[in-house]
């Protein structure tokens, strides 16, 4: 077994006993691999392992991955970085899942961008801290952002996506992104993805 594996095997032991532990299933549970700084050859070692699901935070990164590795057409690549109005068209176009919405111009965006009648899978993402300067809505606004996403023809609305601050018990910080993706499944009852993280 390659160190590559044994690392995946191990973090695979750990989210299914975690799921346990929280009475969970594991099999409801979506393993997102980040590579960032990673070479597409790492991505294509893993592809091997089984892994099909692959974040990437800057868009260039994931353009580049994408392109290079547009044969495994089952890999499904979601992009966890601020998203940028002027780059909306090229993480449209690599991208299957965008984690990072956080304000109407960005979805409005991403939705113009869409070539086909494919679905994009977005995600709201909370900012969890006094700093507007973060990136995320303001929990208060959430409602209000998943409405109008959820007018935009070409963009099915999944959930919230929070990365816990560095200064703050990551469990509380997370029990306020369970209470924001119950908020948002009042709005979009299928919206029940949580995408978390730390910084």
């Amino acid at each position: 077994m390659t160190a590559v594996a044994e690392r995946l095997s191990a973090i695979d032991a750990a989210i299914a006993d975690a799921a346990r532990r929280a009475g969970r299933d594991p099999a409801g549970i979506t393993r997102i691999v980040v590579t960032k700084f990673h070479p597409a050859a790492l991505v294509s070692e893993l592809y091997g392992l089984g892994v099909r699901e692959v974040g990437e935070n800057r868009q260039q990164e994931l353009t580049a991955k994408a392109e290079a590795l547009a044969e495994l057409d089952d890999l499904r690549w979601h992009f966890i970085g601020q998203a940028q109005t002027n780059k909306a068209g090229a993480i449209r176009r690599a991208a299957q899942a965008v984690h990072s919405v956080d304000r109407l111009r960005i979805a409005e965006a991403l939705d113009r961008a869409a070539t086909d009648d494919a679905l994009l899978d977005v995600l709201l993402q909370i900012n969890l801290t006094d700093d507007p300067g973060r990136g995320g809505v303001a929990p208060a606004e959430l409602e209000r952002l998943a409405e109008q996403v959820l007018a935009l023809p070409t963009l099915r609305l999944r959930g919230v996506m929070a990365v816990a601050p560095l200064d703050e018990d990551p469990a509380a910080a997370f029990a306020r992104v369970h209470e924001s993706a119950q908020r948002l499944r009042a709005v979009a009852p299928g919206a029940d993805w949580i995408s978390a993280g730390m910084t």
